[in-house]
């Protein structure tokens, strides 16, 4: 697994809250910290080489965003992955995504079909190993769509409760060959340039509900990193 084109080191010139922020939850989705996995906020402050102050504001958002568990008595923990939680917000993310592109194909744009292209091609030129860098594409190409329909807010409103979908989604990348879901991503653009709207709808959610496929299989292979309920 590569890691190291992650940008995971403070920026003594940026603000530091937000920047541990961020690096946390992505090393939590990219399972770099692994689900049941404890951690301190003394630990974490002396990786950054900073207070507790910050850190501490960035364990109780990872909680609520159900990343992380407190445990009384016992200490933090990297929550494992809540698979109703993913159906859940997997369910909200198809409905407004897919709504998004049916707009799209109703207002055809040559110029975001080309930008699109751009970033199909960049996705196919990543090394099969580099999963994360896939993850940012695949996060682009999403955003793309979204700001293309004018529903920027939409789209933030599901990008903050994903994360839970996100680790699945990584893990699916890791295992199964991401050729796939590059396909996918091609079919929804070649619905949007033709106008069809019904196909438009009919790929993303499609590619949408292939964590529903995945996510029993990794559940089965790496059950340590689940909590079913």
């Amino acid at each position: 697994m590569r890691f190291q084109d992650k940008n995971w080191e403070l920026d003594s010139l940026q603000i530091i809250g937000p920047q541990v922020l961020r690096i946390l939850r992505e090393r939590i989705v990219y399972c770099d910290l692994k689900p049941g996995q404890k951690i301190t906020e003394t630990g974490i402050a002396k990786d950054f080489a900073t207070s507790r102050q910050p850190v501490r504001e960035a364990f109780m958002k990872l909680s609520d965003e159900g990343l992380l568990e407190v445990k009384s008595q016992r200490g933090t923990y990297i929550r494992k992955i809540a698979m109703k939680s993913v159906m859940d917000i997997r369910f909200v993310r198809e409905a407004i995504e897919a709504d998004i592109v049916k707009l799209l194909a109703t207002q055809i744009d040559a110029r975001l079909t080309d930008e699109l292209l751009v970033q199909i091609e960049a996705q196919k030129r990543l090394d099969k190993e580099n999963y994360s860098e896939f993850h940012q594409l695949d996060e682009k190409f999403h955003w793309m769509l979204a700001d293309a329909a004018g529903k920027t807010y939409a789209w933030n409103v599901v990008a903050n409760v994903k994360s839970q979908m996100d680790r699945v989604r990584f893990l699916s990348a890791r295992d199964f060959a991401f050729d796939k879901l590059i396909e996918q991503h091609e079919a929804i653009i070649v619905a949007i340039a033709k106008g069809d709207a019904i196909a438009a709808e009919k790929a993303m959610r499609g590619h949408l509900q292939e964590v529903l496929i995945d996510m029993p299989v990794i559940a089965k292979e790496r059950p340590e990193f689940f909590e079913i309920t």
